[in-house]
């Protein structure tokens, strides 16, 4: 559709946003109405929420509107499967400039859609508002089907540390794209459009996992909140995480040594839990670290020696897109 959202009003929008919808049989009642209607056969809901705000979490001279909309649901939809759940639904609000064409809010929404439905999930709902910043705020649900939620406080000393997913690659991407280039091509689409093991969540609540988390800040920032939910100290072994021979390269034609990306780039999403040692694990799963007893504070050690470089993402701290 041609124009500008402030042309199509924000009724019109609407429509034209919900239109490209899918549903699933969770929903009984999607956009149209003062407030969607969703299943929860559980009888409890999982719900994690998100902003992705322009110039800060995405610029559009990088990503389409279409990544933008992959990126935002993914995010979130990834904190619903790291929790144990299975992904229902997606709320979308959205802030937008009133001389935004309608097109980049449609490819927005058919970006949301598709990974949802890669997610297994629906967007339900959400409202649009006039402002001088893109803004989109997500809201995601899940369904635990009669299982526990699987949170960062139950990792138990003795557990082994493990991780699947990618490590490092959306980091990657970023320095990539920051130099003016747009290859290696695998490195900035995992930066564009994250791919979250999403089914992975679930199946690790059902193999036993003790506690787990989504990497979205960095696999020590994100396994340091489990360590000091636990209130232990958790190990990990820099040797035994695969760095790919291309992000080498990436590494040695801007300067930076590969592993720092692995061990603080966020927003790749993998997915980090923690098991008992004699849980057999599948091949998707790779062992990386363990759990130990505190020997002071709860804290995360590489190779046995305290990490002291910046471990991850601070909303708070340097802007980056």
């Amino acid at each position: 559709m041609k124009g500008t959202v402030g042309e199509l009003g924000e009724f019109g929008l609407i429509r034209e946003l919900t239109s490209r919808l899918t549903t699933t049989p969770a929903v009984r009642l999607g956009p149209g109405d003062d407030a969607a209607v969703v299943a929860a056969p559980d009888r409890r809901v999982v719900a994690s929420t998100d902003i992705l705000l322009e110039g800060r979490h995405f610029r559009r001279d990088w990503s389409t509107a279409y990544d933008v909309g992959r990126k935002a649901a993914a995010q979130n939809l990834a904190d619903i499967a790291a929790m144990g759940a299975v992904p229902t639904a997606l709320l979308l609000g959205l802030v937008v400039p009133a001389e935004l064409p309608v097109t980049w809010a449609s490819e927005l929404m058919d970006g949301l859609r598709d990974e949802c439905q890669v997610a297994g999930a629906a967007v339900v709902g959400g409202d649009v508002v006039r402002g001088d910043t893109i803004t989109v705020s997500i809201t995601a649900l899940g369904d635990l089907r009669n299982h526990e939620p699987v949170t960062r406080a139950g990792a138990q000393p003795g557990d082994v540390v493990a991780y699947t997913g990618w490590l490092g690659w959306s980091a990657a991407g970023h320095a990539v794209l920051s130099r003016g280039f747009r290859s290696p091509r695998a490195f900035v689409e995992a930066h564009r459009r994250p791919e979250p093991p999403y089914h992975a969540g679930p199946a690790a609540a059902g193999l036993g996992a003790t506690a787990m988390a989504d990497v979205s800040d960095g696999l020590i920032a994100d396994l340091g909140h489990i360590a000091e939910a636990s209130k232990v100290r958790i190990d990990v072994k820099s040797g035994s995480i695969d760095i790919p021979s291309q992000m080498n390269d990436i590494g040695q034609a801007v300067g930076v040594d590969p592993l720092q990306w692995v061990l603080t780039g966020g927003e790749d999403h993998a997915i980090v839990a923690t098991f008992p040692s004699d849980v057999k694990l599948p091949a998707r799963w790779k062992v990386i670290g363990e759990v130990l007893n505190p020997s002071a504070l709860p804290q995360v050690t590489v190779d046995g020696a305290p990490w002291t470089s910046k471990s991850g993402w601070d909303h708070f701290g340097e802007i980056e897109s």
